[in-house]
């Protein structure tokens, strides 16, 4: 591997534990370390405060990137359109390609630094001059799936120092350096909704969401629910009714409103239709394939047959049924342990 000492690296510091070691691990193999916080809206204030103490706590210089209306477009007005129209959406994994590691690959440019870093817990491969994604080694923090829509600009010079640590590890290290965010708990809520209440902001600023009725496996209606962006496909819990027996929600129309719920059992699914496809060994999947697919960040891995469709669409053909593969989440697509692409479920039978 050519050595990248003396080298610069601009590194996303959000104050947590796992970017701030991150600085120490890069600073070890010889590099120059400069960090970038993305403000992303006003939510995000607090963070940029804990990225200028963590930066000079670090002793490293610190550059803030201003996203307001770049955030606003391309993630919470997709965020909110998705639930109005019925689909369940990943801010994460849009807001990676279309606006963070666009900002941060665009600000190491303009200050001259070759490489860029973050704290993801995730590797990098090249081969035949392609970069992709690879699996952490401890699998129960892998975060390849919320990275597979990065282009190969944002892949080239991209450094995961955490790739081969687990979080145990990370914290161990940081209590070794004495920083204060060894033991920070990890953020769980949507960063722009600081108290999670998504249904509450979409009506407040996009509008409310279509009412209608709750359709029993029968076929009738079974009562009123709250409003569709209330609601996600696969949800079990929380539907305000009682039909006597465990049911799912299977369906939901955002035209007539309508929620459609099936019996418990027949929640799985063995096709799906993908839209927006992306692919990192290839530029379009050249021809069917048998790869692993995953329809959740957290789900096991499946076989499958992933062919392609045209026009940026593949239908996946699960060898083993998935439990409520809900449309507008992302299929990602593994060969082995790299990403080899994936895109948003439009469509599950």
């Amino acid at each position: 591997m050519t050595s990248k000492s003396g080298e610069g690296v601009l590194l996303a510091l959000s104050g947590g534990v796992d970017s701030s070691v991150c600085a120490h691990l890069l600073k070890e193999q010889g590099l120059h370390v400069e960090a970038v916080v993305c403000e992303f809206s006003p939510a995000h204030r607090p963070a940029v405060e804990a990225a200028r103490q963590t930066a000079k706590l670090l002793d490293i210089p610190l550059h803030v990137i201003e996203c307001h209306q770049a955030f606003t477009q391309q993630v919470i007005s997709y965020f909110a359109k998705s639930y109005l129209g019925g689909e369940t959406p990943n801010p994460c994994v849009v807001c990676n390609p279309l606006v963070k590691f666009r900002a941060i690959t665009e600000k190491a440019d303009e200050l001259g630094l070759r490489y860029t870093a973050t704290g993801h817990y995730a590797d990098v491969v090249e081969q035949d001059g392609r970069y992709m994604v690879k699996k952490a080694k401890f699998l129960p923090r892998d975060q390849s799936y919320m990275l597979y829509r990065l282009d190969q600009r944002q892949l080239q010079h991209l450094l995961l120092p955490l790739a081969r640590m687990s979080k145990d590890e990370v914290r161990a290290f940081a209590r070794e350096l004495a920083l204060p965010c060894a033991d920070a708990p990890d953020s769980q809520e949507i960063c722009f909704i600081p108290d999670g209440d998504y249904p509450r902001y979409i009506e407040e600023h996009y509008g409310q969401s279509v009412q209608g009725d709750y359709i029993s496996p029968e076929g009738m209606p079974c009562g009123k629910h709250k409003g569709i962006i209330h609601y996600t496909v696969g949800q079990r819990k929380g539907l305000g009714i009682a039909l006597g027996r465990p049911v799912f929600i299977r369906q939901i129309d955002p035209q007539t409103g309508n929620i459609y719920l099936a019996e418990a059992g027949q929640e799985f699914f063995s096709r799906l239709v993908l839209r927006d496809c992306v692919w990192q060994p290839f530029d379009e999947l050249p021809r069917a394939m048998e790869l692993e697919a995953k329809i959740r960040s957290q789900a096991r891995p499946a076989a499958a047959a992933v062919s392609p469709l045209g026009n940026g669409r593949a239908e996946v053909l699960l060898r083993e049924p998935q439990r409520a593969p809900a449309p507008g989440q992302s299929c990602v697509l593994y060969q082995g342990d790299v990403v080899c692409g994936g895109g948003f479920i439009e469509t599950a039978e």
